[in-house]
């Protein structure tokens, strides 16, 4: 079994003040992947979900500032969730089955993720790659 590959967001200056009035940071924002579980933190946000589950992951942008920044996001036309620290690029993980991840008691799910880290590349194929 290897170890988790973990990955920091992207905090682009103008989203790094207004991000921190959600709790979202440098050390409460991240994504990591194992060998069984897809993991991603955005402050008090959170998304857990089996690897399998994970059926794609593209990456995208550039992203509207007054669409992305601080705190987690959705969208209303497919309930896709964004959590976003930069505008540039992320990467679009698409699930099997719906996950939990912006409300506490799990009733909201979300087809897909939208998550603005560092090595977008890296995760977009680590994710597709399925012989890891």
């Amino acid at each position: 079994m290897s170890a988790a590959e973990h990955f920091d967001f992207s905090f682009d200056p103008t989203y790094r003040s207004l991000a921190r009035l959600f709790g979202v940071t440098p050390a409460t924002a991240w994504v990591e992947v194992g060998d069984e579980r897809l993991e991603a933190r955005f402050g008090p946000w959170r998304v857990s979900t089996p690897r399998s589950n994970v059926v794609g992951a593209v990456v995208t942008g550039p992203y509207a500032f007054w669409k992305t920044a601080g705190p987690a996001r959705l969208a209303i036309t497919d309930r896709g969730l964004t959590f976003a620290t930069t505008g540039t690029r992320g990467v679009l993980i698409t699930f099997a089955r719906p996950v939990r991840g912006l409300d506490p008691f799990g009733l909201l799910r979300h087809p897909e993720l939208t998550v603005t880290v560092r090595e977008t590349d890296r995760l977009a194929a680590l994710l597709t790659d399925r012989r890891s």
